[in-house]
């Protein structure tokens, strides 16, 4: 389940590639990943009282999920820092540049790099990312609108570990739920275009809190949007004071420098 939305509500249907190009499907839930049957029942739609919700019930199956999957987390980071791998968990709105950042990272060429990639169908991203020359494995969430611990385990046993430094979870285009599941990386970087508008920080407030790196896409279209740059420092400065913030377009190269200089710099940190 997700917290904020509830769209994990119920089993879904995970979809993934094999380094073979083979394609495969299993059900999938929080709890566990069994799919259970429900027996199919006859409803009446006469006059009849519907059960009221357990408010303490919800939120203590909530607290339990998000319990396991930061459980799970912490496994996953122990086990990049096994590796040595610094791990990096890449959120935004869909088509704010995330694919498009990592394919210029990895033609930097300075480091190995794999990434777990989350959308709700396709490979298109994956493919992208083996073109460009890292290791890429993708998880196909179905109608789940984000990655969880437990799916991101399942990625980083796909990727060649022992031949990468450097590891990027790209998550599930949305502003919101992503925010909530810690993945088990080691630092949140959140990115904003500029055609989304200077207003998503303070809009979306419990994503931009959740991050420790903010990138700013898309910068060479400022001219022709109406985008204040300082104003979407500043929103996001209010939220959180400690938060990194580059100005980047992956297109020109802006900003590409000072982006991989920090990555270098974290990496030297593990």
């Amino acid at each position: 389940m997700c917290k904020d939305c509830g769209c994990s509500m119920g089993n879904h249907a995970h979809t993934h590639t094999h380094a073979d190009g083979t394609t495969h499907s299993h059900p999938h839930t929080h709890d566990g990943h069994t799919d259970h049957a429900h027996d199919a029942h006859e409803h009446s739609h006469e006059v009849h009282a519907h059960p009221v919700l357990n408010e303490s019930k919800t939120i203590d199956v909530i607290e339990k999920i998000l319990s396991e999957n930061d459980k799970e987390a912490a496994h996953n980071r122990a086990h990049l820092d096994e590796k040595k791998i610094l791990c990096v968990n890449l959120m935004s709105s869909p088509g704010a540049g995330k694919t498009t950042l990592l394919e210029a990272t990895i033609k930097a060429g300075k480091f190995k790099i794999g990434v777990v990639e989350g959308d709700l169908e396709t490979n298109q991203d994956a493919d992208r990312i083996v073109k460009a020359g890292a290791k890429a494995h993708q998880i196909s969430t179905g109608q789940t609108c984000h990655l969880d611990a437990f799916m991101v385990h399942e990625g980083l046993h796909h990727l060649p570990l022992n031949e990468l430094d450097l590891v990027f979870i790209e998550n599930v285009g949305n502003l919101v739920c992503p925010a909530s599941y810690d993945v088990g990386s080691h630092f949140n970087a959140v990115l904003l275009s500029v055609p989304e508008g200077d207003d998503k920080v303070s809009k979306y407030p419990v994503m931009f809190r959740a991050a420790d790196v903010l990138l700013i896409t898309k910068a060479s279209l400022a001219p022709h949007f109406d985008f204040d740059i300082e104003r979407v420092k500043n929103d996001a400065r209010k939220l959180n004071p400690k938060v990194d913030i580059f100005v980047v377009d992956s297109k020109t190269g802006e900003g590409i420098d000072k982006w991989i200089s920090y990555l270098e710099f974290k990496k030297e940190l593990r």
